[in-house]
């Protein structure tokens, strides 16, 4: 299994000179089976979701969209994918069910007039909205297990994703209880890679708090908890440069691997699970 980080922000996308390096675009993974050349399971569809077209370089999509929520930083990418909005491409958009809604009135939330010019019924191609609950399914391939987690303002769902041979949790927004969990457990317990929240930092513990995320140490709090192979901080806050993060990175500490998240970098699970700590 192996992973392109296309979006990395969180909250609202990061562009100018101070943002190159770990990239501005907000929340977008894409995930690439080991017996194929092209992505099928993206998860979440921030703006970085406009960077998966050129890796397609011209053909359209056919796959999956994981969202884990329906903020803006994470869905706003949908209109602007060309890769999925042609004549000939497929997408099935998957959602946390809530307020007893159809998957396309959720997403129609913020994607229609006077917020937005279309809805999602014009968009091209194939596609699909579907309000999921709790529980392990096979999508594009991988067994996916979704569950709530908790974060302020709708409905959120964690995901653990396994292709049978390497396991990865997503938890890009997330307030990180200070006890054990047992549906934490489920999600994270043992992984090869644990990609989580890490926007804030401690002295900004009550911004964390206030807006339902969690601090780079409770990433590694998490990781150690649940026994994570390694780890990748990820859902970068907006103000943090690419000199603060170069610097966290660098003071890490960590006894598993660790590294943030970086715009339109591949990451083989398994290596990287496997690589000497630093």
């Amino acid at each position: 299994m192996k992973l392109t980080f296309l979006g990395v922000r969180g909250s609202t996308p990061a562009p100018g000179a101070d943002f190159v390096e770990f990239g501005g675009h907000t929340s977008c993974v894409a995930i690439t089976p080991d017996a194929a050349s092209v992505p099928s399971l993206i998860l979440d569809a921030g703006t970085g979701l406009r960077m998966l077209t050129p890796l397609l370089d011209g053909a359209e999509f056919h796959g999956s969209i994981l969202l884990s929520h329906l903020h803006w930083d994470h869905m706003q990418g949908i209109p602007f994918f060309i890769a999925g909005d042609r004549d000939d491409a497929e997408v099935d958009v998957l959602l946390p069910a809530q307020d007893g809604r159809s998957g396309r009135d959720l997403v129609a939330q913020a994607m229609q007039p006077p917020a937005f010019p279309i809805t999602p019924d014009g968009l091209r191609g194939r596609w699909t909205f579907t309000a999921i609950e709790p529980g392990t399914s096979t999508i594009e391939g991988f067994s996916v297990l979704s569950d709530e987690i908790p974060h302020k303002g709708g409905r959120t769902f964690g995901y653990r994703i396994s292709d049978g041979s390497v396991d990865i949790a997503y938890l890009p927004d997330h307030v990180a209880p200070g006890s054990p969990d047992a549906v934490l457990n489920k999600l994270i317990g043992g992984v090869d890679l644990l990609i989580h929240d890490a926007q804030f930092l401690e002295p900004e513990r009550a911004l964390a708090d206030a807006y339902g995320h969690s601090t780079v140490g409770d990433c590694l709090e998490l990781a150690e908890r649940y026994a994570a192979r390694s780890l990748i901080w990820f859902h970068h806050g907006p103000q943090r440069t690419d000199r603060a993060l170069s610097e966290i990175e660098a003071g890490a500490g960590a006894r598993i691997p660790v590294r943030m998240a970086r715009e339109e970098s591949t990451v083989d699970v398994a290596a990287f699970a496997a690589s000497p700590v630093t």
